[in-house]
């Protein structure tokens, strides 16, 4: 029994876990088992993933000599068995393998609250206060993220998604003026490098940012269940490719509640080609896999071309 940082380190059964959703309920895409705190936890900053509470920094970020414990992230010699992990999965897939990592923002917080946070009053506080050390810390956190999607780029992932889970907690000001050019740069320096990799950009609770964040560049805007597919596209233009974006909790109960749910989301899409069907947010624990699975063939029975 370890964490998911000790699971990360074993490239087979990193892999195993990685292939259960597509051999169990045939889902179109894997999603590489890994979590947004790898690179920090690799270049030894002090950062573990504690089970049932989440990423734990022992020492967090609060000076500039703290960027020290936070060097640049070297992921062939940092990470060999995330490339491991992703080489292995490249060829034994018959289905796209999707890299990921935290957006500068979400990972930073992290390091500055020390543990989870609904506030991030810390954060905010760095942010507003001490203007140039956070800068300093997300240019350093969007050098990890680069890197580590690069790597698994070149290893062999198809695209990748850039997670940003607690922008929401930003006003629009915030967003635009402390995280957005961070995140920019991260899409913007990865389509420079490989510019046929799709990108999925996503954050819960985002839908006062939606029109900030996608303009940071991605092929993709994920949705959480708070906004309609059909807002988005009419805020965002109609041609916009979404993910997303049926409500976690519709998958909790029955069969029914969840199919219809299911339908909710299509209908919102309304046959446009740029849907990739998913969850609004993560699958959480307690589950029925025999729902999940129902909910995918579903989706695959509705919108076959």
């Amino acid at each position: 029994e370890g964490s998911i940082l000790d699971a990360i380190k074993q490239p087979r059964l990193a892999a195993d876990i990685t292939l259960q959703p597509v051999t169990r309920y045939g889902v179109d895409a894997a999603v590489l088992y890994s979590d947004i705190v790898v690179p920090a936890h690799a270049v030894g900053f002090g950062i573990d993933v504690a089970p049932g509470t989440g990423p734990v920094a022992e020492q967090p970020f609060r000076v500039h000599a703290d960027l020290q414990r936070l060097r640049e992230f070297e992921p062939e010699t940092d990470t060999p068995y995330v490339l491991e992990t992703v080489r292995m999965l490249a060829s034994e897939l018959k289905v796209p393998l999707l890299a990921f990592a935290g957006a500068p923002f979400t990972v930073g917080s992290y390091l500055v609250e020390g543990k989870p946070s609904r506030d991030h009053l810390i954060t905010k506080q760095m942010m507003t206060t001490e203007s140039q050390l956070w800068h300093d810390l997300m240019q350093r956190l969007a050098q990890h993220a680069v890197a580590s999607i690069r790597s698994q780029l070149d290893a062999g992932a198809s695209a990748y998604q850039l997670f940003d889970s607690w922008a929401g907690n930003l006003t629009q000001d915030q967003y635009r003026d402390a995280v957005l050019p961070h995140s920019a740069h991260v899409i913007s320096e990865l389509r420079n490098s490989h510019p046929g990799a799709p990108s999925i950009h996503f954050g819960v609770g985002c839908d006062h940012l939606l029109e900030l964040m996608h303009s940071a560049g991605s092929t993709v805007i994920g949705l959480d269940w708070r906004t309609s597919i059909t807002d988005a596209r009419a805020r965002l233009g109609k041609d916009t490719i979404v993910q997303g974006n049926l409500d976690p909790s519709l998958v909790q109960g029955d069969f029914a509640t969840a199919l219809t749910g299911t339908d909710a989301v299509l209908a919102d899409n309304a046959n446009h080609p740029g849907h990739i069907f998913n969850l609004g947010h993560g699958v959480t624990p307690g589950v029925n896999p025999d729902v999940l699975a129902a909910v995918v063939q579903h989706v695959h029975e509705r919108t076959q071309v």
